[in-house]
């Protein structure tokens, strides 16, 4: 009898870019595997890929007890109905939820915590609630996967979960085959600096642009640009009228979003990430890595993993413009040939520690594990 798996995450847009060939490896490995999350632009897609698909509301950034009380209940309700061998759970709140209902139940569940999140950013109160929550819900996890050794070592001092159960995956892993570095290079007459991610204050775009600000002072005929979702459902979200306001200055161009983002990544010279958030390993660095491209980031948890200083790129202090500046200044005057090279060691370390097939095959260890646990 075919093993049932739920997929369960807070937008159909993530599973579907981030897990899709999870998924689909899975299908091919004789499972039946089920994508439950809201109805987004993306939810219709996965029946062309012939992934059955139920919605699910989730108030993803909401603090409201009451509707995650609900959520609770819808959770309890879709498992009792689906009746799934495993879940695999991804983003906070359905780490935290779906656990529960599923430890409750004694559903196995397999945990995905892909970065901490601004509940780590600044300790406080939230931080308190979000901790309990992940100690009460984690208890019962079969397995708990991190994307770096900070995130892990912390839940692990704080007693948030067993470090039996704990284990370190690279990141999302990219898909090799796919973002893969330029075939031809053409000549340009502009460098080129290029953000990609979420338009969110927690991501160091005000710090990009004010950086770029500062560069295109110097070098007026660089390019900075930007590309993501504006007005996402965050309270740290950039609005459309701010993004306008710095275009309309001259600063940068915002390219929109696409679902080809490898042409625009290898378009650029350099890649930047200048995030104060509590990454996992971010997606947008090591596809720019895989493409062959330096990068820019901060020297913060999860980004500074992507980075050997010099090596593949530049690390900068977070929330420094001053510094973000004089690292996009070096990286600028660097030499074709060595910029070259950089992308190259880049391409070299994706290619050995983040391909995607790595993350796959940790997946499939752990689902065999609980098929066929030890005696």
């Amino acid at each position: 009898m075919r093993k049932k798996i739920i997929v369960v995450a807070v937008s159909s847009w993530y599973i579907f870019n981030f897990r899709l060939n999870l998924i689909l490896h899975l299908k091919a490995q004789g499972y039946d595997v089920i994508a439950v999350a809201p109805i987004d632009s993306y939810s219709m897609r996965f029946e062309a890929q012939g992934i059955p698909y139920v919605p699910i509301a989730v108030d993803e950034k909401g603090t409201n007890p009451i509707k995650d009380g609900l959520l609770i209940v819808r959770f309890v309700q879709l498992f009792l109905k689906l009746k799934p061998d495993c879940i695999l759970s991804y983003t906070p709140k359905c780490n935290i939820y779906a656990s529960l209902v599923a430890g409750g139940l004694g559903i196995p569940i397999i945990n995905n915590i892909s970065g901490l999140g601004s509940a780590f950013i600044r300790e406080n109160l939230t931080t308190k609630i979000v901790e309990w929550l992940y100690t009460v819900s984690l208890r019962k996890s079969a397995k708990v996967f991190f994307q770096n050794q900070d995130d892990s070592s912390l839940f692990i001092a704080r007693r948030l979960v067993k470090p039996v159960r704990t284990e370190i995956l690279p990141g999302s892993g990219v898909e090799v085959n796919r973002f893969t570095p330029a075939s031809t290079t053409t000549a340009k007459s502009h460098f080129v600096f290029l953000m990609v991610g979420r338009m969110l204050s927690y991501k160091g775009v005000a710090e990009f642009v004010a950086a770029s600000r500062l560069l295109k002072q110097q070098y007026p005929d660089i390019q900075c640009q930007l590309l993501g979702f504006l007005d996402c459902k965050n309270s740290s979200a950039i609005t459309t009228a701010q993004m306008q306001e710095w275009v309309d200055e001259g600063i940068v161009e915002y390219l929109g979003v696409s679902d080809c983002v490898v042409k625009f990544l290898r378009n650029a010279d350099c890649v930047v990430l200048p995030s104060y958030y509590r990454e996992g390993v971010p997606r947008s660095l090591l596809e720019a890595a895989s493409v062959g491209k330096p990068i820019i980031t901060t020297d913060t948890v999860g980004c500074r993993d992507v980075v050997d200083e010099g090596v593949n790129g530049f690390l900068c202090k977070p929330r420094n413009v001053g510094d973000l500046k004089a690292k996009m200044e070096k990286m600028l005057l660097l030499s074709q040939p060595e910029r070259l090279q950089m992308g190259l060691n880049g391409r070299e370390k994706i290619l050995k520690n983040f391909d995607e097939k790595i993350v796959i095959e940790r997946y499939m260890k752990a689902l065999e594990y609980l098929q066929n646990p030890p005696a």
